[in-house]
């Protein structure tokens, strides 16, 4: 049915035309506004069903592929296009933008404007993932800025307005460095075609600089220690919904970029700089696990943890190149990284979740006010715990597989890199099990807690979705690899190539 992009062009277009219709059919009707909303979501959420079903796992050109001139001046291109990188990253944005959708459900004040901007970030984030021209994959890069910006900002805690400012600073500074770069490869190359920038003949000298350019891009928004600050600050301020996307989808955009932009265009730059990042990625592991150990608001620690298991992701894509030079396995390294971000896509938004079922009854997300949540919500506590024990690394869930790969594939590195990251399961044990100690078991502690009323449907439902993910992604990772394959494969063929030789 889809044989051209017109599919593409449905998954971006699809959330705005809604957003469209909310923030007019929905205002002073929030019960229309929801309707409208999660029916916007689950239409996109369906159209990724001929995106799966039609996708070829066998090669690893790009599918659904459309092009028409846009700016002719300067040869841009409204170029939209997947992989098997980008196709699972945009089908993770439509489930979580339903989840989330639903989830907001009790949001009371200007609900038509509070979901059309989740329908908008919902396109930009989904343009990013399908963008194969540069100043395209800028442009939705940085839109996904605004609707972020003003949910924090709107529907924030008590310190939004700070947090919000400096997450936006932050990822905008940052992305400013990007857009240099993005203009020198366009002088070069009169192109701002990603294809055509991956076989560009660069010197090492500009591979270096170009590198250092996309990494404080890419690095705020995964985001890598020490430019992580921001992110804590915006999950504590940022409503329940906020905080699934930016964890769920928006961390992984950072990702995506090193992918498409770090490691094909400067294939060079970034063996030489491998374990400069690979030593952030360590830290980040390990310090911010600490980090996250101390934490007393279940919001922060969660955001830390996110931190923590992001690193997973940054150690995947560039303990690949300390591989390629020794002869080990790198498609496992890069497996293992792509696995942890759509892993990752599912148990943050659950724990994020959790806390904010807990947040709606209490208005706390301070632990030391809860205790024995588990005998008065036992549902509830079976979910939290299963999710818990999944950001831990549990064997039989996602998170044990993303991360058990990439800490294989790192050992072929280099004991310490395996070390480091290993301790990250230790870790990730002790503050997520020293959480769900002190908010689920033991006895309960006061009143409040003892009169807490167990999910609703809604959440259950929500919760368990999530779940069955989870699982599913955990003991059959299979489905998800066979896509990658083809496609990280080429992405091996790219950065096996010494681009800054002769010229």
């Amino acid at each position: 049915m889809f044989s051209d992009w017109s599919l593409l062009n449905a998954l971006i277009w699809v959330p705005i035309a809604g957003a469209l219709v909310v923030m007019t059919a929905g205002a002073g009707r929030p019960g229309l506004a929801r309707g409208l909303s999660l029916l916007t979501a689950i239409v996109t959420l369906a159209l990724c069903v001929p995106l799966w079903q039609g996708f070829d796992t066998s090669s690893a050109a790009m599918q659904f592929e459309g092009a028409v001139p846009w700016i002719r001046a300067l040869n841009i291109h409204y170029h939209l296009g997947v992989d098997g990188i980008s196709m699972p990253l945009v089908v993770l944005t439509a489930l979580i933008t339903v989840v989330t959708v639903i989830a907001a459900w009790n949001v009371k004040k200007r609900v038509h404007q509070f979901l059309a901007a989740f329908l908008i970030l919902e396109a930009m984030m989904i343009g990013v993932f399908v963008a194969l021209d540069a100043m395209l994959f800028y442009i939705f890069f940085e839109a996904m800025l605004i609707p972020m910006f003003i949910i924090i900002g709107l529907w924030g805690g008590p310190n939004r307005v700070y947090a919000t400012i400096k997450f936006f600073l932050y990822t905008f500074l940052g992305s400013v460095f990007m857009l240099v770069g993005l203009i020198y490869l366009y002088l070069k190359s009169g192109t701002f075609e990603l294809a055509q920038w991956w076989s560009l003949p660069l010197s090492m000298t500009e591979q270096t600089w170009l590198f250092v350019a996309f990494l404080l891009a890419f690095a705020v928004k995964i985001p890598m220690v020490p430019v992580h600050t921001w992110l804590p600050d915006a999950h504590v301020e940022a409503p329940t919904a906020g905080s699934v996307v930016l964890a769920a989808i928006m961390l992984k955009v950072g990702g995506y970029g090193f992918i498409r932009f770090s490691m094909p265009i400067t294939p060079d730059a970034s063996r030489e700089m491998a374990l400069f990042v690979i030593a952030l990625s360590l830290i980040a592991i390990t310090y911010i696990g600490l980090v996250a150990m101390v934490q007393k608001d279940m919001k922060k620690l969660i955001a830390y943890s996110s931190i923590s298991h992001m690193g997973f992701v940054t150690l995947g894509l560039f303990v690949s190149f300390i591989l390629l030079a020794k002869g080990g396995n790198v498609e496992m390294a890069l497996d293992g990284a792509m696995v942890q971000m759509i892993s990752h896509g599912f148990i943050s938004a659950a724990l994020f979740l959790g806390v904010g079922v807990l947040y709606d009854r209490l208005h706390s997300r301070q632990i030391k006010d809860y205790g024995g949540v588990a005998n008065t919500m036992p549902w509830f506590a079976a979910f939290f715990v299963f999710f818990a024990m999944a950001n831990s690394g549990l064997p039989g869930t996602s998170g044990f597989v993303g991360e058990f790969l990439v800490i294989v594939s790192s050992f072929q590195g280099s004991f310490w890199f395996a070390f480091f990251a290993g301790l990250s399961l230790i870790l990730g044990a002790a503050y997520s099990l020293w959480m769900v100690k002190r908010v689920i078991f033991g006895e309960v502690k006061s009143d409040a807690v003892a009169n807490l009323k167990d999910m609703s449907a809604r959440e259950f439902f929500v919760m368990a979705v999530l779940a069955v993910a989870v699982l599913l992604l955990g003991v059959w990772p299979e489905p998800l690899v066979d896509v990658m394959r083809p496609s990280i494969q080429h992405l091996i063929d790219l950065i096996s190539v010494t681009k800054a030789g002769g010229v």
